[in-house]
């Protein structure tokens, strides 16, 4: 009878502890914006992401680092990462910060370029588990991006101005 109630506890010990094992390691990992465009002649992208501990976590998630993978000739840039993002997030937390850059050479062919970039972490600062993986692309495009004039916002400073000036006239003309 002893013999089966120490099995017993000694089986609830090791479900509770693997059980909060399985809970240390869960994280929520979203892209802001998973598509973005670079011109052809050349430029960078960056994108943000969304890392979340449920409440239910039994203890703190460590963001250890990263692995990715993106179609040639993009170039990933992960400095983001490792500058902006908390080195673990505590459960119930919730952090969006950048992620890393993508930058295509000039004469990179029109295209849409596929990635995947993925978080690496645990229960402690060694662990190098999964958390979470997101898909993300990149389209470059035709020619180049170039600033576009707001010839309407020009336009109402300009009436607005001769507004003041009509006004400030008058109330000079009074006195």
């Amino acid at each position: 009878m002893r013999l089966r109630a120490a099995s017993l506890a000694l089986l609830a010990a090791l479900f509770g502890a693997l059980t909060a094992a399985a809970h240390a390691d869960t994280v929520t990992f979203t892209m802001v914006d998973s598509t973005g465009d670079i011109p052809s002649s050349g430029g960078s992208l960056t994108y943000e992401a969304t890392v979340s501990a449920p409440l239910s976590n039994g203890a703190a998630v460590f963001l250890n680092g990263v692995s990715f993978d993106i179609t040639s000739p993009i170039i990933l840039a992960d400095t983001d990462f490792f500058a902006d993002f908390p080195f673990f997030l505590a459960p119930g937390t919730t952090f969006t910060g950048d992620l890393f850059v993508l930058t295509a050479a000039p004469g990179t062919l029109p295209n849409t370029y596929l990635g995947a970039f993925t978080l690496l972490g645990g229960a402690d600062g060694n662990a190098s588990n999964d958390l979470g993986t997101a898909d993300f692309n990149v389209v470059v495009t035709n020619g180049s991006l170039s600033a576009t004039p707001e010839p309407s916002s020009i336009a109402l400073l300009g009436t607005g101005l001769l507004g003041l000036a009509g006004v400030a006239r008058r109330r000079f003309l009074r006195a």
